[in-house]
């Protein structure tokens, strides 16, 4: 495909931008013009927490401020992304309207004040909104300068609100077919007496309420992801009937739990999110915080495969809300903006183009300090990253392809959490997820990751981590995935339970999973922190297990690859493979070490035909693929040089000469190689 954005032609430069906190000084906003384009920025986003300014009172509109300032940087080459402004509300709306704001698990409406804190079922609040981005959308749709649409700002939180409640209710009866006996077995509401006899019974889980049905819970989740994209929906709707050609996008929040983000993305036609790392910080090394990123990364790039997405945000120095605010150290910013290119951003935008003087983010980051100057450390690398993305031009449009796949699910997520069993606090999952993709990284195999309902088909190889909750059409697709010849990875706590949280009779993995690994699981052992056990391979070689161990009974054409190494279930299996179909189905009832991990994966590539090279530690390789060629990023997260051998041959763009097999990489250092 083409740059995400045509009329740019180039990958995006920018960030948020204020210029209603500065309309008192001309002289600022006319410097802001100048920096930005020393900056080589070429795009800016404003608008997202404008609305006070838009309309100071109610029904009366100020939009001539905006038009100036867009007005400005279209003749300066700068582009704009404007926001819906819906992510925080005037004072006056909450005045009049107090509906607009939540109410708290416990009960409590909010008063008016911070962000994010309106009720998304209000009828009244998504009145104002429309009429709003309606006024927008008419004033600034056919901007020359506009190229795409920033929907609210980060999605989040929950409300217990009456019209909540309601509009939960109505959510059931609609998914439960109108029968509250379906609805009862579903959520095996017999135990402890809780059947419900009508659906208005039925109340989400306040703090003081009914926190004992998985199904519940789960449906609670379910429930705020649709009551939220729905809001987003209504949005998009507003501005896509004034604008039908400009694109839509709602930046997400790395992996925000309160929201599937599968579900969400459908919606938007770019993905963007926030990308905000603890760079070296004392409690882990800078390759896992990189290898996180990527991950992150990885999971927003595949929700929308075959299409660049967006780093829509990012902070060039510090934030202010983490519980440490450390200053990037030299060199970390190019860095992170360029992995984010290198896993298929076509955009590097900030979180904020200038300080503000006063209020919660006046110390956030932003490529403008309150010095005002464009010689500071800050200002130079974000203008040095600028002028590596223009040498980076050929590469926009082009994506990433990937034989392999990580199954990450948001369903598994919310259930595990609730499971009233194994380890209480944290089963480990999202842990889990990032130490598998670690460890395909880590040996130069780029995964995707996707949901367990996205067409599998272009994939060797797939892993799937603590699947918990398998239906019907999850197993179908998985077993014909390993009938159609592929390699299927799962582990412990696989398939116990169906899409409202009921177990599977007849053995986990259920849903007819146990056929395709040739097992069952008879019993789940949880280890406490000072408990471990041992792996044995039939190679002989050993490696640590901690917190979870199934006793696993396999059928009498399975085959065992490992085996427990102590406790009274020692020599009975561990891991396991079954040929099923043309495909292989391998079982890892314990949670192993990343070694061993690493050992059994192995094994597995050189099965499944999939090439694979140990880098360096703190090194990663990306290949992006577009009409322009094959770009090839090598990327260093330590803080000494590295020596990398195996490179793919070509053109180096930021040096402009050739590279060979060989290639050292300086700290932090990036190399981009075009190839044919």
């Amino acid at each position: 495909m083409g740059h995400l954005f045509p009329k740019v032609n180039k990958l995006i430069h920018g960030g948020d931008y204020n210029p209603e906190q500065w309309l008192d000084r001309p002289d600022i906003l006319k410097e802001d013009i100048r920096l930005m384009k020393k900056a080589h920025m070429n795009c800016a986003t404003l608008g997202v927490f404008s609305w006070s300014f838009y309309e100071p009172e109610e029904g009366v509109f100020s939009f001539q401020w905006l038009k100036n300032i867009m007005d400005d940087l279209y003749e300066n080459g700068i582009y704009t992304i404007l926001a819906t402004p819906s992510g925080a509300r005037p004072a006056w709306l909450d005045e009049k309207y107090p509906e607009a704001m939540r109410v708290s698990a416990g009960g409590v409406r909010d008063h008016h004040g911070q962000r994010h804190n309106h009720c998304m079922s209000s009828e009244v609040y998504r009145q104002k909104v429309k009429i709003i981005d309606q006024k927008l959308a008419a004033a600034f749709g056919s901007h020359p300068g506009l190229i795409l649409w920033h929907i609210s700002n980060e999605f989040g939180g929950e409300c217990y609100c009456g019209l909540c409640k309601k509009r939960f209710q109505q959510f059931l009866h609609n998914k439960y077919h109108g029968d509250i006996d379906e609805l009862n077995h579903e959520w095996w509401t017999g135990f402890w007496s809780h059947r419900y006899s009508s659906f208005e019974q039925i109340e989400p889980p306040y703090e003081n309420g009914e926190q004992s049905i998985g199904g519940l819970l789960l449906d609670w989740r379910r429930f705020t992801t649709w009551n939220t994209t729905d809001f987003m929906n209504a949005e998009i709707g507003t501005v896509h009937a004034v604008t039908p050609d400009i694109p839509v996008t709602a930046n997400f929040m790395k992996l925000y739990e309160p929201l599937d983000y599968y579900e969400m993305s459908k919606s938007v036609d770019i993905i963007s999110w926030d990308n905000y790392p603890m760079w070296n910080n004392d409690f882990e090394p800078q390759s896992k915080i990189s290898a996180d990123v990527s991950f992150d990364h990885s999971i927003m790039r595949s929700f929308k495969r075959g299409q660049p997405f967006m780093m829509m945000e990012s902070a060039p120095g510090l934030v202010n809300w983490q519980p440490y605010n450390q200053v990037r150290r030299p060199g970390m910013h190019r860095y992170t903006s360029l992995q984010a290119v290198a896993c298929g951003s076509d955009t590097v935008q900030y979180f904020q183009w200038r300080k503000g003087r006063g209020s919660f983010e006046q110390y956030h980051g932003a490529v403008v300090d309150h010095l005002g100057r464009s010689d500071t450390r800050i200002f130079r690398e974000v203008a040095d990253t600028g002028e590596a993305l223009l040498r980076l031009e050929p590469v926009g449009g082009s994506v990433i392809k990937a034989c392999a796949a990580l199954l990450f699910d948001w369903n598994s997520r919310w259930a595990l959490k609730d499971m009233a069993g194994g380890i209480r606090n944290n089963k480990g999952y999202e842990e889990t997820c990032r130490e598998q993709y670690g460890l395909f990284l880590k040996n130069d195999i780029v995964m995707d990751i996707v949901s367990p309902n996205a067409d599998l088909s272009d994939y060797k190889i797939i892993v799937a981590p603590m699947l918990y909750v398998v239906n019907a059409d999850t197993a179908r697709r998985l077993r014909a995935f390993v009938e159609d010849g592929g390699c299927l990875v799962a582990t412990y706590l696989t398939g116990y339970v169906g899409e409202n949280t009921l177990c599977h009779l007849g053995g986990f993995p259920g849903g007819g999973l146990g056929d395709v690994f040739g097992l069952y699981a008879e019993e789940l052992d949880t280890l406490y922190p000072a408990q471990k056990n041992r792996v044995v391979f039939d190679s002989g070689e050993s490696f640590e297990i901690r917190d979870f161990c199934e006793i696993i009974k396999t059928r009498e054409h399975t085959q065992v690859l490992a085996r427990y190494g102590g406790d009274f279930y020692e020599n009975t299996p561990v891991v396991t493979m079954n040929r099923y179909g043309r495909g292989t189905a391998v079982y890892v009832g314990a949670r192993i070490n990343a070694a061993g991990m690493e050992q059994l994966y192995r094994r597995l590539w050189a099965e499944s035909g999939i090439p694979f090279m140990a880098l360096p530690e703190g090194v990663e390789h990306y290949t992006r693929y577009g009409g322009n060629g094959q770009f090839d990023f090598y990327l260093n997260s330590n803080e000494s040089a590295v020596e990398i051998d195996g490179v793919t041959p070509g053109m180096e763009l930021f040096s402009g000469s050739r590279t060979g097999e060989h290639l050292r990489l300086e700290p932090f250092g990036v190399a981009v190689i075009a190839g044919a």
